[in-house]
């Protein structure tokens, strides 16, 4: 069974629901069937390197809100946050563009690391305020969680899965996704937002339960484990 999760690094609430995911398909009785897929997101493709002003201000900015009703809403994700054994920092958070960072994601997936690597990267920017923008952050980064040097390297100073980012984008846009994170099962269920482990386990259990049975078309010449 497939699931393909929608998420942006700069997104605290995706990184609140990739632990909530986690708790719900470790209590899933067929986990080990799952293949679990990150796709790319950009909260704001129109980013720039990096955002002038601290994030309390930018959120403030953003929203029509004070600066002191900005830190509200930022003390009352940290305390979400911790309820899921996350540190938030918003003291430290650097805004910026995430692209390359999906990049990063692509190639991850070619190893078996994308977890790995989404892992890093979200607890990077979220908790140490590391900006998702600067080549040698996220070279370290990678590194770190496992990927070959030479690939990353290669990816950096070039623009190698580009198109993949804009085609979960597009993706995205097609199955009408606005807002992450957002969880699909087999591209035919689907749950929006950081949902509690029990409704995306049950989103899980009722993706196993649908799926359909392979149809055959009998009758053809074939060998068997009896014989010819």
């Amino acid at each position: 069974m497939d699931v393909e999760i929608w998420s942006d690094i700069a997104c605290p609430w995706c990184y609140v629901g990739k632990r909530r995911f986690e708790s719900a398909l470790d209590a899933f009785e067929h986990r080990d069937d799952v293949r679990v897929r990150w796709r790319s997101f950009e909260l704001d493709p129109s980013a720039p390197a990096e955002r002038e002003g601290d994030s309390a201000t930018s959120l403030a900015r953003k929203y029509g809100k004070t600066r002191e009703e900005a830190l509200g809403m930022f003390a009352a994700m940290t305390a979400t946050a911790a309820g899921e054994g996350l540190e938030f920092r918003f003291d430290r958070t650097r805004g910026g563009n995430t692209f390359d960072a999906h990049r990063l994601t692509h190639l991850a997936a070619e190893h078996g690391l994308q977890d790995a690597v989404k892992e890093r990267l979200m607890r990077a920017y979220l908790t140490e305020g590391e900006l998702m923008s600067d080549a040698p952050t996220l070279r370290r980064l990678a590194l770190e969680a496992g990927l070959p040097e030479a690939e990353v390297d290669e990816l950096l100073d070039g623009d190698s899965f580009a198109d993949e980012v804009r085609a979960d984008e597009a993706t995205a846009g097609s199955l009408g996704i606005s807002a992450v994170p957002f969880f699909v099962v087999d591209r035919a269920f689907g749950a929006a937002g950081a949902q509690d482990p029990q409704v995306l386990l049950a989103l899980l259990q009722r993706g196993w339960e649908s799926r359909s049975p392979l149809t055959v078309a009998a009758g053809g010449e074939s060998c068997g484990v009896d014989g010819c």
